[in-house]
């Protein structure tokens, strides 16, 4: 591996703690490691750092006669180094967040000139008017719910199966939000995206089309902390988000439109316009949450061509997903979680059944999602009966 690539996050690190050993900070847990303001009040920057300790063990059974194997293994899964704050102005805000684990920097190819993709977000955010925003560099989308949860905020241990199989992820481009509330609390939210459509950290330029998100968000009952997993703030009040969400990727190049496997043939890239449809929710109320997601995927051509027609093995993940889960949290900051997750992908193309997993799960708040051990068990159930079997995970998250 690059010994180069260790450098950057250290000299930033170093740069950001100019501290000797001995001083004491104000600084609370979990709300940065350095918190810093101009004098002149012309910027600030607070330096956070978090990861996630992870833990896996896996049977299958591929008859649900006996367990046929089993494996384990442990896991940084993820470890971040965050920066945000505000630049000239208050208006004008900004976030830089790198990403350090294997998995954090796996993804790399040809396309990303073989580097690992230490960025996750590189944006500014200026609100140039009013209620309008607008964004500029790389992101996540405006996608389905629970892909913008960060997931140092995440209720389970990881994302569900509907998001790692239809979420539009991060890409570089501008992003236009806005919101206006109607009587007294009814907040309506808007966002547009317009985005190169490779995905994150592509150095190559734009292989294909260009992709275009939309979505629209209603909280009836007013703002809450609708993108953050669990009722940690036991809302004493109904609370609900109610959001749908729709991209249309055009000239596509990637098997899940802006991530996946690049569909080459023997002219070059196979190109086809991919459309994701997202409809969410989320609920709190005095401990209880529930979150909900289905979602959508089409093609023009789900299917790869070589110029001649044969096709190159490549395939569009098509077809629909649906996540549902719910958690209450007891007053000792214990939380039980279940959740149900099933993917339809149209069988005619990919040739998938359907695949359904069920789990439960157990979670600990020592300092909300700053500090927490969590721990799930999930049933793999596929229609085609060969990769059934149990996931137990357990991970301990901290975040300065």
């Amino acid at each position: 591996m690059n010994f180069k690539w260790f450098l950057v996050p250290a000299f930033l690190l170093v740069s950001a703690m100019n501290v000797s050993a001995q001083d004491v900070t104000e600084n609370t847990f979990g709300k940065g490691l350095i918190n810093i303001v101009a004098k002149d009040s012309s910027y600030s920057m607070r330096f956070a750092a978090r990861f996630q300790s992870l833990y896996t063990s896996q049977w299958e059974f591929p008859e649900y006669e006996e367990f046929a194997s089993g494996e384990s293994n442990f896991l940084i899964r993820r470890a971040r180094l965050k920066f945000d704050g505000f630049a000239y102005t208050p208006k004008l805000k900004y976030k830089l967040e790198l990403g350090l684990s294997n998995r954090d920097l796996s993804g790399t190819s040809i396309y990303t000139s073989n580097a690992p993709r230490m960025i996750l977000d590189a944006v500014v955010k200026w609100n140039f008017h009013e209620n309008f925003e607008l964004w500029a560099g790389q992101t996540k989308l405006p996608g389905n719910r629970e892909r913008v949860v960060s997931s140092a905020n995440m209720q389970t241990v990881d994302r569900s199966l509907v998001n790692s199989r239809f979420n539009i992820d991060r890409d570089m481009g501008i992003q236009l939000h806005h919101f206006f509330v109607v009587g007294n609390e009814f907040l309506i939210r808007e966002a547009f995206a317009f985005s190169q459509g490779e995905g994150r950290n592509v150095t190559s330029g734009n292989l294909g089309g260009y992709q275009f998100t939309g979505r629209a968000e209603i909280l009836p009952f007013g703002d809450f902390d609708a993108y953050v997993g669990s009722d940690l703030k036991r809302h004493q009040t109904p609370k609900l988000a109610i959001g749908a969400s729709y991209d249309h990727n055009s000239g596509a190049v990637r098997t899940r439109s802006n991530s996946g496997t690049y569909m080459v043939n023997d002219t070059g890239f196979f190109e086809t316009d991919i459309n994701t449809f997202f409809l969410d929710a989320m609920f709190k109320y005095k401990g209880f949450s529930f979150m909900g997601e289905f979602a959508n995927r089409t093609a023009g051509e789900a299917i790869a061509l070589n110029s001649d027609g044969t096709p190159t093995g490549d395939i569009v993940n098509v077809g629909n997903g649906l996540n549902l889960q719910a958690g209450y949290l007891f007053k000792n900051n214990y939380e039980v979680v279940s959740r149900y997750t099933t993917i339809a992908l149209d069988e005619g193309i990919t040739g998938l059944g359907v695949e359904t997993q069920y789990t439960v799960g157990l979670s600990k708040y020592f300092v909300g999602h700053k500090l927490k051990i969590q721990t799930d068990l999930s049933l793999n159930d596929y229609e085609d009966n060969q990769d059934n079997g149990l996931m137990y995970r357990l991970q301990f998250d901290i975040h300065f």
